[in-house]
């Protein structure tokens, strides 16, 4: 599926630029697709076929497209292990596939299996892209594709323990383009310029590239992410979408060259990943003078889920993430799998096509995930009349304060409109009588100006339960970011631990 759609955009759009890297050279559509023939062969005699699986660790570039795409031809699976995760964390990832080869850049193989990894020179020029693999690559047939056959593994996050790897197939990639392109799914051509603003690992990446391809797009590549670098491309390119993490628009609306730069060209922002909080989204939509939907979905989703309209009213737009895409379905179940009545507060399910096969060798985790053709997503939230979905938080997340459930996200949501407030994160602390007392950690807007925790549990009197409410205020310079660019929890509890130690 993914070999048969580069092969047809090569056809169809040929010099046209594929990839373009930071140091201004282009892969284009045709080397796209005569590179990843060509590493095929070459990994073809390295014995890789039909069902072998293969991780790529290797950074968001021409080298991952290449392979990606050649695997995919041979009927082999990728896996795309985050690049910037520690060593340790990244063979983790690996022992969790088993996978046949591992392709990791120089640097990057610290700890991985040495008798299956195969480093990669980083490439300066379009001629270098996977030079080693495609050397002396001979002919190879393509397999069969086969829409029910694994195409893609992609890890989640494990911020809180071991990964797992959502399979994903062709049919379900072919699913992600209908949700995404809705209308224009059976079309050719109409992309522009996109920014590749998220690991190439993630779901973003490993799920859409198809469609990316298929609409003949430029995906502009960053070295790294820097708001100002992102600023830069956007005004230059007129740029008309954006898409991104909450966090990182959070921090172009920081730049200090903001108010002096030409947006004019962007119509919207496509936001997904993490929560935006209401007063991101206003600030966002009057400074970009754009619209802004947010995007709520998950790696087992196939990163397509709910998002709110363009032109969606401010208690949709603000508030909720949003309905579910044409096609899928929304469902709110209690602790007994039950729908629960209208209002109720309960476990988010979806049903769709495009949600994962399964979990790479994970019966267990699977059928929890996947029961009677719907996706529990372990997040947590409600439907309002309109059919749009709120977010409380996660069940993972969730703690116990006098026997009574606190969602960190659902205070959160509250606190960070406080105008004292840059960030905010609530995380539980163990209590002798309560069980728990709620943490507020705070990046103030003011590092000169910090708010008081009783200035906080005033603000969110009127909004949250008094249970709800932080007990203890730690303030901070930054909060602790995954790498995918959302709140790492756990990093964040074992933070705010070794605080209360110190404080004893």
């Amino acid at each position: 599926m993914l070999g048969s759609v580069v092969a047809e955009a090569a056809r169809r759009f040929g010099d046209r630029p594929a990839l373009t890297t930071p140091q201004g050279w282009s892969l284009t559509y045709a080397q796209l697709d005569r590179y990843a023939d060509e590493a095929a062969g070459g990994l073809a005699r390295r014995g890789i076929g039909v069902g072998d699986v293969v991780a790529l660790v290797l950074p968001s570039g021409c080298a991952y497209a290449v392979a990606y795409v050649a695997l995919a031809r041979l009927g082999a699976i990728t896996v795309g292990v985050n690049p910037v995760l520690a060593p340790t964390e990244r063979a983790t990832a690996c022992d969790v596939v088993g996978p046949t080869l591992v392709l990791a850049a120089d640097g990057l193989a610290a700890k991985l299996p040495a008798e299956k990894t195969e480093t990669i020179a980083t490439a300066t020029a379009p001629t270098g892209v996977l030079a080693a693999i495609r050397a002396n690559a001979t002919a190879c047939s393509a397999a069969r594709e086969d829409p029910d056959r694994d195409l893609a593994i992609v890890l989640t996050s494990g911020t809180t323990g071991r990964p797992k790897g959502a399979v994903f197939t062709g049919r379900q990639l072919d699913a992600v383009t209908r949700y995404d392109l809705g209308p224009r799914a059976d079309a050719w051509g109409g992309g522009g310029p996109m920014l590749a603003g998220t690991q190439f690992a993630h779901v973003g990446f490993m799920t859409k590239f198809a469609w990316y391809v298929r609409t003949g797009a430029e995906l502009l590549l960053l070295d790294r992410w820097r708001a100002a670098d992102v600023l830069d491309i956007v005004e230059a390119t007129r740029m008309p979408v954006i898409g991104g993490v909450a966090p990182q628009i959070a921090l172009m609306l920081r730049d200090e060259r903001f108010d002096e730069r030409d947006f004019s060209a962007v119509q919207a922002l496509v936001v997904g990943g993490a929560p935006s909080p209401p007063a991101l989204v206003a600030e966002a939509r009057a400074r970009f003078d754009a619209a802004y939907s947010i995007r709520y979905s998950s790696t087992e989703s196939g990163g397509v889920g709910t998002g709110t309209a363009f032109d969606a009213p401010d208690d949709e737009a603000l508030h909720t993430v949003g309905r579910p895409r044409s096609g899928m379905g929304l469902a709110i179940r209690d602790e007994n799998g039950r729908n629960g009545p209208a209002g109720a507060v309960g476990e988010v399910c979806l049903r769709s096509d495009a949600a994962m096969d399964r979990y790479w060798d994970d019966p267990v985790a699977t059928a929890r995930a996947l029961r009677h053709g719907w996706l529990h997503t372990g997040d947590v939230g409600w439907i309002d009349e309109a059919g749009c979905l709120h977010l409380v938080g996660r069940d993972s997340d969730m703690y116990l304060r006098g026997g009574e459930n606190v969602f960190p996200a659902q205070v959160e949501a509250v606190l960070t409109n406080h105008p004292l407030v840059r960030d905010i994160a609530i995380a539980p602390c163990p209590d002798d009588v309560m069980g728990n007392r709620g943490v507020a950690v705070v990046v103030p807007a003011d590092a000169g100006h910090p708010p008081t925790l009783d200035e906080l549990r005033a603000f969110a009197a009127d909004d949250l339960a008094r249970f709800e409410l932080p007990e203890d205020l730690e303030i901070v310079d930054a909060l602790p970011l995954t790498a995918g660019h959302k709140l790492d929890r756990r990093a964040l509890g074992d933070e705010v631990g070794r605080r209360r130690l110190k404080k004893r």
